[in-house]
């Protein structure tokens, strides 16, 4: 089960998810200490492991910084749940091995529901509304990424076979 917090806005961009004045580290616990900061000041006290972030189109728009997905990732995010993301975002995702999910149907999640994810068939239950949304599954490749904790990782893997 995960909370889901809404931002029911288009393009929230890099520099919202993680402000530029802390991109001279790469650890993932003090990114995700300043995580969605200049958008949400309370967001890291709200979030809890497993939580989602759901937002409109055009999700992680602006720069191309991974320390984008590097913050998400390091706050416990499960996933980030948008209409559509920024296409560097969408695979920055994927090579860092997070989750994704684009679907039209944010509108059915409020801030504050509990909501139940099968990443497997692509569907998404919102305890609060009894409402179910489908999306598209990551494809296998994708998969294979994320399972192997990240593009570098997968290589590495591939390689030693």
């Amino acid at each position: 089960m995960s909370k889901a917090h809404v931002y029911k806005r288009d393009h929230v961009n890099t520099d919202e998810i993680i402000p530029a004045r802390y991109l001279n580290t790469d650890d993932e616990q003090e990114l995700a200490a300043h995580c969605m900061e200049d958008l949400d000041g309370d967001f890291v006290s709200k979030c809890n492991a497993g939580d989602v972030i759901v937002a409109g189109e055009d999700f992680g728009c602006g720069s191309s910084r991974e320390h984008a997905v590097w913050a998400i990732r390091g706050a416990k995010v499960s996933a980030v749940i948008a209409k559509s993301f920024a296409r560097i975002f969408y695979r920055n995702a994927i090579n860092n091995g997070f989750y994704i999910i684009e679907t039209p149907d944010v509108d059915k999640i409020n801030n504050g529901d509990e909501i139940d994810i099968d990443f497997t068939t692509g569907v998404i239950n919102n305890k609060a509304t009894g409402d179910s949304i489908s999306f598209n599954p990551l494809p296998d490749f994708a998969l294979a990424i994320r399972k192997d904790g990240g593009l570098l990782e997968h290589i590495k893997k591939k390689s030693l076979r």
